[in-house]
């Protein structure tokens, strides 16, 4: 209940948000039912937008926008705090209004972390489409970003389940886990964004000729997604969750296994080295400690065996053998 009334209010703040109007000083680009505002520094940026918008390819399941697009490229980061709305999360780098068609981007000054913006802008073209498409149906935000990031072709973030040890350890969460996770940190968002991905992508496998076709045409009659699964996959959404719940589990989890045992091996290494090193340093004195005594014995032996030789040779020079005389003189 809790969770409900928070994605309520945050709902209607960034509505409120959104409905305020682009200063005067933008520039306005138009593309067919597409229209971006934008700083005039990012007028390269605005017509590629554009362009990208009205041409975009269809989405997984639907027909092509029918409505009228605004995007909004604000000009720096306040400026897109401002327009956004304070209830958005601090991560995002792009939010999509879906009730009003419109679509607030960062401009030319956002980091590296804001990613490619027109990959960014088909994501969020598809939450305009997936809204359009099924009207006043409730959407699980699983299934909205989920569906967003199988349409925006953003498979690279597999790889954050990959390394992700949690769905070794803790297992893979319900989607209605999934779902509480998008109210997390940065770090907790991408895994849930990740997950939503593979549930989504799952949905579309389970019927290799049409997709997710038949799912929204039953979505769209019955308003709810649990009973659009049962219609178009024969399945329950109980039986669907558990069933990608351990694809995630097989597919992702000995992978973040190995990456966990990667991670404590060199973790291990890292305790362990100095003591190695010092024991090789202590090896190395012992060894050079050693030689140097036996330099010193044989040292030793060595002048105790001259000292012998010499002993002998002056006891032969003073005992009873006596040199023979030579010739006597005759006076």
């Amino acid at each position: 209940m809790r969770a409900a009334i928070v994605a309520l209010l945050l709902t209607l703040g960034l509505r409120a948000s959104a409905r305020a109007q682009a200063p005067d000083t933008l520039i306005r680009v138009v593309e067919g039912r597409v229209t971006v505002r934008a700083a005039a520094r990012d007028a390269r940026l605005a017509a590629a937008l554009a362009r990208t918008a009205a041409t975009t390819a269809p989405f997984p399941g639907l027909r092509p926008l029918q409505r009228n697009v605004l995007i909004l490229v604000a000009p720096d980061a306040a400026t897109f705090r401002r327009w956004v709305g304070a209830g958005a999360p601090e991560w995002g780098s792009a939010i999509a209004f879906p009730d009003e068609q419109r679509i607030v981007m960062q401009g030319s000054s956002a980091g590296s972390d804001a990613g490619d913006p027109l990959a960014v802008l088909r994501h969020e073209l598809a939450h305009l489409a997936l809204r359009e498409a099924l009207g006043d149906a409730t959407i699980p935000r699983w299934f909205d970003e989920g569906y967003a990031s199988v349409a925006a072709g953003e498979g690279a973030r597999d790889e954050l389940l990959a390394t992700n040890v949690a769905l070794v350890w803790r297992g893979v969460p319900e989607l209605s886990g999934v779902e509480r996770m998008f109210g997390g940190g940065g770090e907790e968002a991408a895994t849930a964004y990740a997950l939503a991905r593979t549930a989504v992508a799952e949905l579309q496998r389970l019927d290799p000729n049409r997709g997710l076709e038949l799912l929204f045409t039953y979505w769209r009659a019955e308003g709810r997604l649990d009973p659009a699964i049962r219609r178009a996959y024969g399945m329950t959404a109980t039986a669907f969750e558990d069933r990608w719940r351990g694809i995630v589990r097989r597919r992702f989890g000995a992978l973040a296994l190995v990456a966990d045992l990667s991670v404590g091996a060199v973790l291990l290494l890292l305790v362990l080295l100095p003591a190695w090193v010092e024991r090789r340093r202590r090896d190395r004195r012992r060894l050079e400690a050693m030689r140097m005594a036996e330099a010193e014995q044989e040292r030793r032996d060595r002048e105790s065996a001259l000292a012998a030789l010499l002993g002998v040779a002056d006891g032969e020079g003073e005992g009873g053998l006596s040199p023979p005389e030579g010739p006597s003189a005759t006076p």
